[in-house]
């Protein structure tokens, strides 16, 4: 008997609405967040935050798309997407950044291929100053 499973990858990790989840999440794949997180995000992927989705931590990705509610840091090393009613209290790190008019934004941004590599630096350098 020989069985098809789906191959890693392929589909998004799902966290819906009313959902709570207290902890970190890592992840090779992308990730749709409608629900709550708090703590940190990270995907060598895309992460999609819905209108619904609150995240109370870092975000770290190659693409993030932000509908809903993070309070943290955001690091997308290609275009990070600011749509709708989001509200992102928090410093973005940005390859490209695209803000709508809708969404608000508090915190201070940096953009560009080199920023985005400059910060993995400084990350390796406060952990090993610690």
């Amino acid at each position: 008997m020989q069985t098809n499973l789906p191959q890693s990858g392929s589909a998004a990790t799902l966290i819906s609405a009313g959902t709570v989840l207290k902890g970190d999440i890592s992840s090779n794949g992308d990730l749709r967040i409608d629900g709550t997180v708090m703590g940190n995000v990270k995907t060598s992927s895309k992460i999609i935050i819905g209108s619904t989705g609150v995240v109370e931590g870092d975000i770290v990705g190659n693409q993030a798309d932000v509908t809903g509610k993070v309070n943290g840091n955001i690091r997308a090393n290609e275009l990070l997407q600011l749509r709708g009613e989001c509200v992102v209290a928090g410093n973005i790190y940005a390859g490209k950044l695209q803000v709508e008019p809708s969404a608000t934004f508090n915190g201070q941004c940096h953009m560009g291929a080199n920023v985005v590599d400059m910060t993995k630096d400084e990350q390796q350098t406060q952990v090993l100053a610690r």
